[in-house]
């Protein structure tokens, strides 16, 4: 390259609220995000199987819980079709309700089969170390492998992490991989604790304080 040429810059990652009908699309990026992640991999240890079991456990959370919430966001790669996802529940909303709960069970069931065990395994293990403070809580944040590296992720947490700021409102999320704390923590996550999962891997608790612009 000459020193007259100009490197191309990177395409802004433009965030927006996702819609009912961006929750098979959603879905596929989580599963496609999540698919080599050590906690999927231990509920679903089959790796032929986990895709469309991923997808279908992540329509179910959507539908049944987190889509009429307001807080699931999207962004769109190049082709229009979905690069990332995040998942963000509002303050003393980060739990299903009780009916939710009920009705989903047999959806869930039918999405992960005998997987469902561990995956409420997991539910209490998370259930039990989750903060009490009123916060907004990240359940899930994905990038499809094939738009990894593009700022869809980093576009993501700011976009939520600016609204926590504005509202002064404090921040939460687990991570399953040791190696992506330092990622969060460039956004302000302070690690609050390992989270010990029965027989099963580790996660790490990870709280934000609202941070002044």
């Amino acid at each position: 390259m000459s020193p007259t040429q100009k490197i191309p810059s990177r395409p802004a990652v433009s965030v927006r609220p996702a819609t009912g009908d961006d929750v098979l699309g959603v879905a596929r990026v989580l599963a496609d995000a999540f698919h080599d992640d050590p906690l999927m991999s231990w509920i679903v240890p089959d790796e032929h199987a986990r895709p469309g079991a991923l997808q279908r456990m992540f329509v179910v959370g959507l539908r049944f819980h987190h889509l009429g919430l307001g807080g699931v966001e999207v962004t769109d790669g190049p082709s229009g079709r979905l690069a990332g996802a995040a998942v963000w529940n509002p303050p003393g909303r980060w739990q299903a309700s009780h009916a939710a709960q009920l009705l989903s069970v047999p959806a869930e069931l039918l999405a992960l089969g005998r997987a469902a065990r561990l995956a409420g395994v997991v539910d209490d293990s998370l259930a039990r170390a989750h903060p009490a403070e009123p916060h907004w809580y990240l359940s899930e944040i994905g990038t499809g492998r094939q738009a990894r590296g593009l700022g869809h992720g980093s576009a993501l947490l700011r976009s939520r992490l600016q609204r926590c700021d504005a509202e002064g409102t404090p921040a939460y999320l687990e991570s399953s991989k040791r190696g992506n704390l330092p990622y969060y923590e460039r956004f302000g996550f302070v690690t609050t604790g390992e989270i010990r999962v029965p027989d099963g891997p580790s996660l790490w608790g990870m709280w934000r304080e609202p941070q002044q612009p």
